[in-house]
């Protein structure tokens, strides 16, 4: 997966020196590829660090990724935002440079997983920030908020609180209104941070009932949190088209906190 990560503040992009710092540390001398979710602070950021980078003689490249379905534009983007897809570009991405591929082919390979990727997530609660110390946005009891961001941005739609099967429904039905499978998917079932485990499985199985009523076939599925909002109790629905050649590397032992097997 990845070689280095720049967090900056809760909920701010990291700043260029950071993650030129980052680039330094992990460069082979094949060059580096930045991996980027589409917020406008982020973008412009990376881009910076993009052009610092080169000053020092370290070849970059960048995949943005835009996966959300729910909005166009939001408070923070312009453009989709970049959430649960953000996951499959790491993994693929980064078996693909473990293997040795060329920055350009790694590249190539990262903007045609997020390319094939579609996410759609929906909160039960707000997030609460250290800064702020309070929810960071007001979602009344007995509602939910469908198409929500993982920053707590607004989605398309407040609803009063839907089954599991119902939430599944509109979120699939949302990610497949803008991509028609001809290949089998990933699926990643994320949870927001707050949301039990067992709950995100009982999710999970709601997601697999809609799709195999679709007709749409599962190769993978992973169920967790892992793209989150800090204390936010919902989900996001994540699905990628993957070939023979995605898969491979989807199932390349990997070793992480967050992600482990084939060890």
């Amino acid at each position: 997966m990845l070689s280095a990560a720049c967090p900056g503040e809760v909920f701010t992009s990291p700043v260029p020196d950071q993650m030129v710092r980052a680039a330094a540390a992990v460069d082979s001398g094949a060059g580096v590829l930045f991996i980027v979710k589409n917020y406008t602070g982020d973008v412009l950021n990376f881009d910076m660090a993009a052009e610092l980078a080169e000053d020092e003689g370290i070849q970059t490249a960048k995949v943005l990724v835009n996966d959300d379905v729910a909005v166009t534009d939001s408070l923070y983007t312009a453009g989709r935002r970049g959430t649960g897809a953000t996951l499959f570009v790491e993994k693929i991405a980064g078996a693909a440079a473990a293997e040795g591929q060329p920055l350009d082919r790694v590249a190539a390979t990262a903007r045609q997983v997020n390319e094939n990727s579609r996410s759609f997530g929906v909160a039960l609660s707000a997030c609460t920030t250290p800064a702020k110390g309070s929810p960071t946005f007001d979602l009344p009891p007995g509602e939910l908020e469908l198409g929500v961001g993982i920053h707590g941005e607004p989605g398309r739609e407040r609803r009063a609180m839907m089954t599991s099967g119902e939430i599944a429904d509109f979120s699939v039905h949302a990610i497949l209104e803008d991509m028609t499978p001809r290949n089998p998917v990933l699926v990643l079932v994320n949870g927001m941070g707050a949301t039990p485990l067992l709950e995100l499985y009982g999710f999970n199985a709601e997601v697999h009932r809609v799709l195999a009523e679709r007709g749409v076939a599962v190769a993978r599925t992973l169920v967790g949190n892992y793209v989150t909002s800090l204390d936010m109790a919902g989900a996001s629905v994540t699905l990628c088209q993957i070939d023979e050649e995605l898969l491979r590397l989807w199932d390349a032992p990997v070793k992480t906190p967050g992600l482990r097997w084939g060890m």
